[in-house]
């Protein structure tokens, strides 16, 4: 990877991360008193933050040629197939318990990342594509965030449809970076930044964008609607 990268580019980009695991954890403080999936998802993140640091620094993920790329297959893979057995095993003891007002602000953590993708390609790492100058508009999301946040609990009342709508547009930004992002990425099927492909999330600690970041947030957006859609509003 570019050494060039300034100390500030990873330091806030560390920071983002772990105030996005931070804020999940929060959304898990109502569930009292807390069970195995709470116990069980902390263990899980906490593991899959350092074995990811792990597999990046050893240089699993930016061995190129592969297919499917690594970093989908034991880097994305393993968090979507978390995320499909909470759903599918913990959904009432778990997921329809945590705090929808936290699963909203949650997302503000999408405009320090968007930043930090900006860096990225200016150092070489990402293409332009993947940046809010080119496609990647998810800094949108980031940016309303505590604005639907604000005006959709207030006094005492929930505005059901405020959150639904808008949980389901920034669902559609997020599946289109990450389109951009895999048709990005140097392998058969890349369509676009062929001259600067996506290669940063490969290396530590950018390596947490796909397999940590991009989850939880995927998480946060299915878990609302799930409540959300049954008419839970808390």
């Amino acid at each position: 990877m570019n050494a060039d990268i300034p100390f500030y580019v990873t330091a806030v980009f560390v920071l983002t991360t772990l105030l996005t695991i931070g804020f999940l954890f929060q959304a898990f403080r109502r569930i009292r008193p807390p069970g195995l999936p709470s116990q069980l998802a902390v263990f899980l993140i906490t593991f899959w933050l350092i074995a990811t640091s792990f597999l990046a620094m050893a240089g699993t993920y930016s061995q190129f040629g592969t297919f499917p790329p690594r970093v989908f297959l034991l880097g994305v893979f393993p968090a979507i197939l978390t995320i499909l057995t909470y759903f599918l095993f913990f959904r009432g003891s778990f997921v329809e318990r945590l705090s929808l007002r936290t699963l909203t602000w949650l997302h503000v953590i999408r405009i320090p990342v968007e930043i930090v993708l900006l860096w990225l390609f200016q150092y070489g790492l990402v293409p332009q594509i993947m940046t809010f100058e080119g496609r990647g508009f998810d800094i949108l999301s980031g940016l309303t965030a505590p604005i639907v946040a604000l005006i959709a609990f207030r006094r005492n009342k929930t505005n059901r449809v405020l959150l639904i709508v808008w949980n389901l547009i920034a669902l559609g930004l997020l599946a289109n970076i990450v389109i951009i992002a895999l048709l990005s990425f140097p392998s058969p099927f890349q369509k676009f930044g062929f001259e600067q492909p996506n290669i940063g999330v490969a290396y530590f600690p950018f390596i947490w964008l796909p397999a940590i970041i991009v989850p939880i947030v995927l998480f946060a957006h299915l878990a609302a609607l799930l409540k959300l859609f049954r008419g839970q509003t808390s």
